[in-house]
């Protein structure tokens, strides 16, 4: 299993360093993340919205370690979103946010990341979008959660994400699907004990249909976040059978991986929404992309022996 090995890498500051000094990194981390600022990320957007698909924003960064970094990463969010405002958009371009950005680690995190997140949320509402709180590993849900229950008062559209590799996602996905929220499920990219976590594909599936089929019936707004065929034709099924129309739910998938499949979607009626990364932080979001899927890390390798 390389997936463990390479989330390890991920939080390892020499493998930080000789990944970004490769030649043939950049290149490739450029089919996974389109641009590093807000000048090169607006014309993808332009481009994307164009071609009918949606998208979610997200600012790459997790390791804040003071409480100005963390300020920082609001200000990234509020220049992003003053640069969108004249697009008119609306929830065509929503953001994706990682409350640990936002300080949830520091001492007084949850509090911190709340302060932090709240003007980012404001102003999307303003531009008539919204956000979506990122999960992160088990240890930093139950401050997400209630952070999402906080924000939702005032701005109900608010999403969050759910993993479906956690036993307590089940629990989650019911109140959630209860109390009409929009939540994108995805699978899992953390490495999470077997204490907490299925650690088997098979069982993770399972566990996705399972989930997936409590957010259908429920009177929230599912967000499929899988690029398995398989998943997106079971997702289709259970819509159908829980009687929702195309835009009662939605796809997402990453910018860069089954771009094909993206426009499929699209020309069929279905909301697609593409998630899409930029920033100069890039490395943490790349390993774990390498992670999630054993082709990303072949393309990769190959990518280095080809051009390396």
């Amino acid at each position: 299993m390389l997936g463990p090995v390479i989330l390890a890498a991920s939080r390892s500051d020499r493998m930080r360093r000789l990944v970004s000094a490769a030649p043939v990194t950049k290149p490739v981390v450029d089919r996974f993340i389109p641009g590093e600022t807000v000048d090169e990320i607006v014309p993808i957007v332009q481009d994307l919205t164009g071609k009918g698909l949606e998208l979610t924003m997200d600012v790459v960064g997790e390791d804040i370690t003071n409480p100005a970094q963390a300020e920082a990463a609001r200000d990234a969010y509020l220049e992003l979103i003053d640069r969108l405002a004249p697009l008119g958009l609306g929830t065509r371009a929503e953001m994706s946010v990682k409350l640990s950005m936002f300080g949830q680690a520091l001492d007084g995190g949850h509090e911190l990341a709340l302060k932090n997140v709240r003007p980012v949320v404001e102003a999307a509402a303003a531009i008539g979008t919204t956000v979506t709180l990122d999960a992160e590993d088990h240890t930093t849900l139950d401050s997400m959660f209630a952070i999402h229950e906080e924000l939702r008062k005032d701005f109900p559209q608010t999403g969050c994400v759910i993993q479906a590799y956690l036993f307590r996602t089940e629990a989650d996905a019911r109140r959630l699907a209860d109390s009409g929220s929009r939540v994108r499920l995805v699978k899992g990219a953390y490495k999470e004990p077997a204490e907490v976590a299925y650690q088997q594909k098979h069982e993770i599936d399972k566990a996705y249909v399972r989930i997936l089929r409590t957010l259908m019936e429920g009177e929230g707004y599912p967000m499929i976040g899988s690029h398995d065929p398989r998943l997106i034709s079971i997702a289709q099924e259970l819509a159908r059978t829980a009687g929702r129309k195309l835009d009662e739910y939605e796809f997402q998938m990453l910018y860069g991986i089954r771009s094909e499949e993206h426009l499929r979607l699209a020309a069929e009626g279905h909301r697609m929404r593409v998630y899409t990364a930029y920033g100069t932080d890039w490395y943490g979001y790349f390993m774990r992309r390498l992670a999630e899927k054993p082709a990303n890390l072949r393309f990769f390798v190959r990518s280095m022996v080809t051009k390396g």
